[in-house]
């Protein structure tokens, strides 16, 4: 007792000491490692991508507030305190936190419109995201293969942008549920607004312009070794300014214009609800709200949240890890995985003390960040800094902006989400990888959000699981010998493939008289288990039984340990398959009988019992009689 209660005193001093070492500060809080070597160098990159992200995200804040089915100044209240706290405990300097078009559709999908479950939405995805960050189970995120990401990213994409087509007619009253979306703006075509469809088209193809003239490679065709002119790179400059603020522009010139008709009390648009001008209640997000005239709180509350509190801060965090990995690749410095689920946990959890819906890496505005030269994560601050001041100052002009300005803003925002360019390419080397973006693609448009990534999810663990039951094997002949038979396994074994091996090399041989001697190579099998070797031990038996040769090639060490250890009778191993089938030929003409085994491997005594199908146990040694044998033949 004595001993147990010491080793637990230095344990617990070993622990303390590592948790209140720098290193861990530094791992921990990533701020204290970089600001000490912050200088005004980084400064002023880091000011001038904060205010280049805070132009953008305004707009694209109120936008996904929207996209959300919320007031849209929650849009502006998701945007900035995400900012803050990623300052302190990121580790990327590229990564911006704040609303996403993704996130944003999965709360208007489990909060229903309702602000307070949005909130409550936001605590609990914090809470669920900072959990999984001190369990490290960050990996579960790695069960979502690409098609499945993929294939849900593009359904989004299409929701999201069928569901800004009734603010770009000027529609009213059309159902959320895609289904019924589209068969609404269809049906109330006659109703549009012309002024607002036709701000509409005109806003969009604006901004499709100015991106494209933004990323346009303007070196392709000139000479490198011509230095630039003055013109030309003011010129660069210019077009690049305006097509990373493409939205903040269109959307102040734009509200400038519908403000100016509105103060003459000509109407022709269909303009935002009124936003409430000041910064958010600060408190703890409430449990209660009224729905129906009657209060809904406790276990109902949180039952309307549903399966939201699971599949949203997943997907939040493989928006946050996949772009923060992205950019830390391309700009050559590494992120701590475990920490960004810290980081993105506490982000939400003390963001919903301000009244934001849950939030995520977003990429466009990670993208901007990383263009406009950021240097630390600092350039957060400035970003949300710019935010608390179009909170304070300019809220009460969001009233004029057109409702279709902000669908054209949101649409040529996730109409790159659409990625129709991987469809060819899983059909020239996958097939079955389109199969599983296929059908999530089309269970998140028909079935909702969560069925459809549980569904691509279940899809491709069967495929996988399909691929260990059935693995990839080859049956050839011996070229100087045609008698005998070799089978070929392409990767390890596991026991879901235990029936299918038994099969495989029981028809390779023992098919139909007259019996082949059979030849098990073993040269890129580098795993077996407990059920695949006690069904190799049954096929070693069987082919015993009919007088037969099974022999094994090319087994690493370690596996015919394994092997010796199951103390398999008559089991016979060669270190490649020239000399197995040097062995069978040469009991062949030795003995006039192909069937007669020459060598025996010496068994080890630390043995595993393993027992065949009919029951029977398999000895455990060799018998007496078999080592006289064994030993004459030597």
């Amino acid at each position: 007792m004595a001993a147990v209660l010491r080793k637990c005193k230095r344990n617990g001093v070993k622990l303390v000491q590592q948790t209140c070492s720098v290193r861990f500060l530094k791992k921990r809080l990533p701020i204290v490692g970089w600001l000490p070597k912050y200088n005004l160098e980084k400064f002023q990159g880091d000011l001038i991508a904060g205010l280049t992200v805070g132009l953008t995200v305004i707009p694209q804040g109120l936008a996904y507030a929207a996209v959300a089915e919320l007031p849209l100044q929650y849009g502006l209240y998701s945007a900035f305190m995400g900012c803050f706290i990623y300052c302190l405990f990121g580790t990327s300097k590229d990564v911006t936190l704040g609303p996403t078009a993704i996130i944003s559709l999965m709360t208007a999908e489990y909060a229903k419109g309702e602000p307070k479950l949005a909130i409550a939405l936001c605590l609990c995805a914090g809470l669920v995201q900072f959990t999984m960050g001190v369990l490290q189970l960050g990996f579960l995120v790695n069960f979502m293969a690409f098609p499945v990401i993929s294939g849900y990213m593009s359904a989004a994409a299409v929701i999201i942008g069928c569901g800004q087509l009734k603010l770009i007619f000027g529609l009213k009253n059309v159902r959320r549920e895609f289904i019924w979306n589209i068969y609404d703006t269809f049906r109330k075509i006659p109703e549009t607004n012309h002024w607002d469809l036709t701000l509409g088209i005109i806003s969009f193809v604006i901004l499709l312009i100015m991106k494209w003239l933004k990323d346009r490679n303007w070196d392709k065709n000139r000479d490198p070794f011509t230095p630039l002119t003055t013109r030309q790179r003011v010129g660069r400059k210019a077009i690049w300014l305006i097509g990373t603020g493409r939205n903040a522009l269109i959307v102040i010139v734009t509200t400038i214009f519908a403000g100016v008709l509105f103060s003459n009390n000509i109407r022709p648009f269909t303009m935002t609800k009124d936003v409430p001008p000041g910064f958010p209640d600060v408190g703890p997000p409430s449990f209660s709200y009224e729905h129906n005239n009657r209060t809904v709180e406790g276990e109902e509350f949180f039952s309307h949240l549903g399966a939201g509190i699971a599949v949203l801060p997943l997907i939040a965090i493989l928006e946050t890890i996949a772009y923060g990995k992205a950019f830390a690749s391309r700009n050559k410095y590494r992120i701590d995985a475990t920490q960004e689920l810290l980081a993105l946990g506490i982000a939400n959890i003390v963001s919903s003390f301000f009244g934001s819906y849950p939030m995520s890496c977003s990429c466009s505005r990670t993208a901007i960040n990383s263009t406009s030269g950021v240097r630390t994560p600092l350039g957060g601050i400035f970003a949300g800094l710019l935010v608390i001041l179009a909170l304070a100052f300019i809220m009460p002009y969001f009233q004029y902006i057109p409702s279709a300005v902000l669908g054209a803003v949101i649409i040529a925002s996730v109409i790159n989400m659409f990625e129709y360019q991987v469809i060819p390419k899983q059909w020239r080397i996958h097939k079955p990888d389109l199969l599983v973006w296929i059908v999530c693609f089309l269970c998140v448009l028909f079935l909702g959000i969560q069925f459809g990534i549980l569904v691509g999810v279940g899809l491709g663990l069967i495929i996988e699981l399909y691929g260990l039951a059935k693995p990839g094997t080859k049956v050839d002949t011996i070229d100087c010998c045609p008698k005998i038979a070799v089978v070929r396994f392409d990767k390890g074994l596991s026991f879901p493939a235990s029936d299918f091996i038994v099969t495989t090399i029981h028809d390779a041989g023992l098919d139909e008289p007259p019996y082949k001697p059979v030849i098990l190579d073993f040269t890129h099998v580098s795993h077996l288990d407990f059920s695949v070797i006690r069904s190799l031990a049954l096929s070693v038996e069987e082919y015993g039984t009919n007088n037969t040769p099974l022999y094994f090639a090319c087994v690493n060490r370690d596996l015919e340990g394994k092997l010796k250890k199951a103390s398999i009778k008559n089991l016979q191993c060669f270190p490649t398959v020239q000399l197995a089938t040097e062995a069978i030929l040469g009991a062949s003409i030795e003995d006039g009988d192909v069937h007669q085994p020459i060598l025996m491997t010496e068994l080890s005594s630390d043995h595993l019992d393993i027992s065949s199908d009919t029951g029977e146990v398999l000895q455990n040694h060799i018998s007496p009689a078999d080592k006289d044998n064994h030993e004459t033949e030597v």
